[in-house]
């Protein structure tokens, strides 16, 4: 971490250690906190949840931090990806190799993407010109590591890759995660909270899809459960596919599972990350597969998850087979979702 006895304006461009945490847009500020290298590795998510009692923090205005910003290098790497499908896990493995700085969901990366969706619109607080410079200016900011040697690989919020068309740029690399929709569908309807998750953001996937195929087929208070579960993989799913170009790596989520080491290879080769077959059987053998991504706390492993999904089939198979009848009668009434189900292979059940 740098001196904190320097200029801000040194501080803030020599590395990392001052993280531009949040956005408010009422005040046209962002939160600045101090994170160290340890602290970034230890964060599931860069959201409020960091913002832990002593964390020195303060509010500072977009263009004062956008002052001192020009000529940060702006080569941040990305993992987009649907929801539950294994993101977390893959960004922390990928952060234990020395050239990669991992940041996991960075909040300000998520007010970015509810931006880009007004972007053009009457109702933007932004012009669509300073939307632009001020992606770069962000993307400045998400770029910054440690070391010259580290590249920053930046792992978004599941329902923030509305953002990715402005962040990827060309040359840009990529992952895009995700799963099939059985067992996505499996996966939401298996856990408490991501059924309550669920809940919350049905209505804001509703009016994405909606706005991204340009019609509105759906009412969201005749769809069911699973019909929603559904829903979620097709908006989520949908995003993906109208942000992906050639420096998008695609991977299911299941085929990671598979065979960890070898992806876990692939996926390093697309970030150009070295990563030898010892060092990757290393690291898909050791804790961070043992434990849950999100929680480190608490155990998990790919049994757990088989026996989890399995039961979700037994609990909620009359919900799982309206979600599946749904999927297939969007797919096919609507090119993009149809695309996304031809890219995941799905498979009823």
């Amino acid at each position: 971490m740098t001196d904190a006895r320097a200029p801000f304006a040194d501080r803030f461009r020599a590395d990392a250690s001052i993280f531009v945490q949040a956005y408010d847009s009422a005040t046209d500020q962002a939160l600045i906190a101090m994170m160290s290298e340890a602290d970034y590795r230890a964060a599931s998510f860069l959201d409020e949840r960091i913002m832990t009692q002593g964390r020195a923090a303060e509010w500072a205005g977009w263009d004062d931090l956008a002052a001192v910003s020009n000529g940060l290098r702006q080569d941040a790497q990305f993992i987009f990806h649907i929801g539950h499908v294994g993101s977390t896990l893959i960004a922390r493995l990928l952060g234990e190799l020395p050239g990669v700085l991992a940041l996991r969901e960075p909040l300000i990366l998520r007010a970015l993407a509810e931006l880009a969706r007004l972007k053009g619109r009457a109702e933007s607080p932004w012009s669509p010109e300073r939307f632009d410079r001020r992606v770069g200016d962000a993307l400045g900011w998400l770029s910054r590591t440690f070391r010259q040697e580290q590249r920053a690989l930046v792992k978004a919020t599941s329902f923030a890759s509305d953002v990715a068309p402005a962040v990827l740029r060309p040359g840009t690399k990529a992952l895009f995660l995700y799963v099939n929709p059985a067992t996505y569908m499996r996966t939401i309807l298996a856990g408490e909270n991501s059924v309550r998750e669920l809940a919350s953001l049905s209505a804001s996937r509703l009016t994405r899809l909606h706005e991204r195929i340009g019609a509105e087929p759906w009412r969201l208070w005749a769809l069911s459960t699973g019909e929603r579960a559904a829903l979620a993989w097709a908006c989520e799913m949908a995003a993906l596919e109208a942000a992906a170009n050639d420096d998008v790596l695609w991977m299911d989520f299941d085929a990671f599972l598979a065979t960890p080491a070898d992806v876990l290879m692939r996926i390093a080769g697309h970030f150009g990350e070295p990563l030898d077959a010892a060092e990757a059987t290393r690291l898909t053998s050791g804790p961070i597969m043992q434990r849950y991504s999100k929680a480190p706390e608490h155990g998990y492993s790919a049994e757990l998850r088989r026996e989890v999904l399995a039961q979700a089939e037994r609990d909620w198979a009359e919900e799982l087979d309206r979600g599946a009848r749904w999927i297939d009668a969007a797919g096919a009434d609507h090119d993009l979702i149809g695309r996304a189900l031809a890219r995941a292979a799905a498979k009823r059940g």
